[in-house]
């Protein structure tokens, strides 16, 4: 299938490892030219050298997604290559301090709503005038289960990714009449990186292999992933570059579940 985004400017944020790296990736073998940011130098080069080794068109930029002057910079220096901005994936986030609810400072709660819901509201601004000119554009943001299927654990967390989806949903209504399609992607247990090390580091703690811990952790933690295994970057990917393209071109405010089966509600 023709996805017809050949030459369309993407912007993926969170790009150098995980979900974001296979984002960006995906897009850039259908031929977007792709601009990606973190934190981490090392990675993110490598993630650039992967996607232009596979002949895909890419900058990157090392920026800390809470700092509004670097974001501003980041943009700025994207549109000066590439003229304008198509599609925008906000994936950019973390799980914060993994405390219970009582334990949770403020800080805890403004320091990831900073990352999780501030840098999607930032970028997405400055994205936008691009988009309403052109008169086409695509925002993905990455939620999570944990937004519409809230954990007892990770509150703060689990109300970002839940704005996330709110936050979509208005962007959709206030933009559709601009052909700007606003859609979210909520994963639930993929093998990124991290999760990979969380469950090496679960697997050393109980004395098992680390596909027992996988197991384990599916059993208590996610019964509902009628599938019965993790999901992986590249099957998120896939629907979040579906959404980039024009043949999604009728399908706006929506959430898209990549989950398994894990959440129980209709």
């Amino acid at each position: 299938m023709d996805l017809k985004l050949e030459g369309k400017a993407a912007i993926v944020t969170g790009a150098s490892k995980g979900i974001g790296k296979a984002v960006a990736v995906a897009l850039a073998l259908e031929g977007c030219r792709v601009a990606i940011c973190a934190r981490d130098r090392e990675s993110l080069g490598a993630a650039e050298k992967e996607i232009r080794d596979r002949g895909g068109e890419v900058f990157s930029a090392s920026i800390d997604m809470t700092k509004p002057d670097e974001i501003k910079r980041f943009v700025g220096e994207t549109t000066d290559r590439f003229r304008t901005v198509h599609i925008l994936v906000n994936n950019v986030g973390s799980v914060g301090n993994p405390a219970d609810f009582e334990t949770l400072t403020d800080e805890d709660w403004l320091t990831l709503f900073e990352l999780n819901v501030m840098s999607a509201v930032r970028i997405t601004r400055l994205c936008l005038p691009f988009m309403k000119r052109q008169k086409w554009g695509r925002i993905i943001n990455i939620s999570s289960e944990s937004g519409v299927q809230p954990d007892p654990f990770m509150p703060h967390y689990n109300a970002t990714k839940a704005c996330l989806i709110n936050l979509t949903k208005s962007l959709s209504k206030a933009y559709g009449s601009d052909n700007i399609l606003v859609n979210s992607v909520s994963p639930a247990f993929i093998m990124t990186p991290l999760v990979e090390d969380m469950m090496a580091e679960r697997a050393k703690i109980k004395g098992i292999t680390a596909d027992e811990a996988i197991s384990e952790f599916l059993r208590v933690n996610r019964p509902n992933i009628v599938l019965g295994r993790p999901g992986t970057i590249e099957e998120t990917a896939a629907v979040v570059v579906f959404l980039a393209s024009e043949r999604a071109s009728f399908v706006t405010g929506s959430n898209y579940r990549v989950d398994g089966g894990s959440v129980a509600s209709v």
